[in-house]
């Protein structure tokens, strides 16, 4: 089978989202031929790739960030053809009807199969004028209304980089049977942009688009809107107009979409209030490789009985102020009780912040007046001497603890249970889903009801143990890479199964039979001649 693997800002990618998750996937069925189709998020991202397997036959990249002007210019005609296509967009997104949003989509995408790339188009003074009429028609909303040119302007520049891949020429089977319109399954590992591409195959050569989401791509928009406030106040227009092209793109991607695997419950209402329907949904939670913490998991060893170890990205998100309070009410309860704080990444200013608080909050301490004084809460980095490897981070202590105010699915939260660790986390998110009763949950912002529930688990050892048994059991049945793998090679063949809408095969499944293509020398030129006579003078 041929999967064409779409991807947005991640694998192959060193650095990005999806990267682990799509990697193990690729590994875990070599019975299987991928395609990468990948959108890069910045010249940084594209110096370094990850080695890939054998069985990727074949990877094709393209840039979100850089300018994409192929020069081209449409003849009259063709101008006329996009700005009715065009003003069927942005009639959808400003009036948030779905029907004229998919006609324009698809529209442009089909006039840019046939005549070329829309950069020019799109960056158009027409483009800008049918959006101004699009803001200021019946239905729009009053703060679209109110758009300037300037608003318009970066809005334009936004929906041509969020439109790329319209452009690509990554769809059309070439002389090497490679393409999007060639392979059995479209598998995007995200929504939004990087599911555009698997939709339009789907629309133009009915191909079956499977999509993954383990953090909802709407919602991620969402949030870093509201976070763009600590910078550069975005403009209301343009966070009103991006908002509704997403939620229009989301929307047709989920009415669209032959099947959808949201990571966890949390994701999967969000599918459904946007209009996806209960039997395409699948939760296929991602999948960790338990080995990396048999050994933390399986050892007699159950960490400092005094420690509280956190373990993340350091951001406003993860709420490290609120768990640095809740520390300092368990120090008054139990003076010997130690908080390390292992950051896999940071924001520099964040972090910064929190150091100060934690220097405020407990001043270095002494046993005499000779020894050097030593703070009970310490900033690590995995890696060091002391935690080379996430599984000893984690182990480093008896509890661990996740104080976010917004979660998605909570990664670290399964290490620790495959770790076998007692958890204290905030009722956000996926947790109460991976947490499943084998850890103490508390409401997000309250720091004395964190504080309580790391007393009450670092008073009684036993029951510690016990929860921490239970979560590694737990872990190793619903969260391992295994049944992740299994789960995508059963929905792979379903959707083979119940047949592609192709004009070649009729909807019939395995009408074009793996034989017709073969890859490696089976096709090369010297192989395909035909064999002499015997008869003749040459073969003599």
């Amino acid at each position: 089978m041929r999967i064409g693997l779409l991807t947005e800002g991640g694998y192959p990618y060193a650095t990005g989202e999806a990267r682990l998750w799509c990697d193990r996937l690729v590994r875990g069925l070599p019975q299987h031929e991928f395609e990468l189709y990948a959108l890069s998020r910045s010249a940084d991202q594209e110096r370094a790739r990850i080695p890939l397997p054998e069985h990727v036959t074949h990877v094709r990249t393209a840039p979100l960030w850089a300018p994409a002007d192929d020069g081209r210019t449409y003849s009259r005609r063709e101008r006329r053809r996009f700005a009715d296509c065009f003003k069927e967009l942005v009639h959808g997104i400003c009036a948030g009807a779905p029907d004229p949003f998919a006609a324009g989509l698809y529209g442009l995408a089909g006039l840019a199969r046939e005549q070329g790339g829309l950069y020019a188009a799109l960056r158009s003074e027409s483009a800008v004028r049918a959006l101004e009429a699009a803001c200021r028609a019946p239905g729009a909303s009053r703060t679209v209304q109110a758009a300037h040119v300037a608003d318009l302007l970066e809005f334009v520049d936004e929906l041509e980089r969020m439109l790329r891949p319209v452009s690509l020429d990554w769809y059309e089977e070439d002389a090497r049977g490679e393409g999007l319109g060639a392979v059995d399954v479209c598998h995007a590992a995200a929504g939004g942009v990087a599911a555009l591409p698997g939709l339009l195959a789907k629309r133009f050569f009915g191909v079956p688009l499977l999509v993954t989401e383990y953090g909802v791509q709407l919602r991620a928009h969402y949030l870093s809107q509201l976070g763009a406030g600590r910078g550069e106040e975005p403009r209301p227009a343009v966070r009103a107009l991006l908002a509704a092209f997403h939620l229009r793109l989301a929307t047709e991607i989920y009415a669209r979409a032959d099947f959808l695997t949201p990571g966890n419950a949390h994701a999967r209402r969000w599918q459904e209030r946007c209009g996806a329907t209960r039997d395409r949904l699948r939760t296929v939670y991602p999948g960790m490789e338990a080995d990396r913490f048999a050994t933390v998991g399986e050892s007699a060893d159950r960490g400092d009985p005094d420690t509280l170890v956190w373990v993340g990205r350091a951001e406003p998100a993860k709420d490290l102020i609120a768990l640095l309070h809740a520390f300092a009410e368990v120090r008054r309860a139990e003076p010997r009780a130690r908080l390390r704080i292992f950051a896999t990444a940071a924001d520099p200013g964040y972090l910064a912040d929190c150091r100060s608080l934690a220097a405020q909050l407990f001043p270095d301490e002494a046993a005499d007046s000779v020894t050097v004084g030593e703070n009970p809460v310490a900033f690590e980095e995995i890696g060091g001497p002391e935690a080379p490897s996430a599984a000893e981070a984690y182990g480093a202590g008896r509890v661990v603890v996740l104080s976010s105010v917004i979660e998605g699915f909570p990664l670290t939260l399964a290490e620790a249970m495959l770790c076998g660790r007692a958890t204290v986390s905030t009722d956000v998110g996926a947790v109460c889903e991976v947490i499943g009763g084998t850890g103490l949950v508390v409401p997000p912002r309250n720091p004395r009801a964190l504080a309580e529930a790391c007393l009450s688990l670092l008073g009684d050892a036993e029951r510690a143990e016990r929860l921490g048994a239970a979560a590694r059991a737990r872990a190793l049945e619903l969260f391992t890479v295994e049944q992740n793998v299994a789960a995508f090679q059963e929905i792979y063949l379903r959707l083979l199964a119940k047949g592609s809408q192709r004009p070649d095969g009729g909807g019939i499944p395995f009408a074009r039979p793996p034989e017709a293509r073969v890859p490696g020398h089976w096709t090369s030129p010297t192989w395909a001649k035909p064999a002499p006579d015997p008869t003749s003078e040459a073969a003599v």
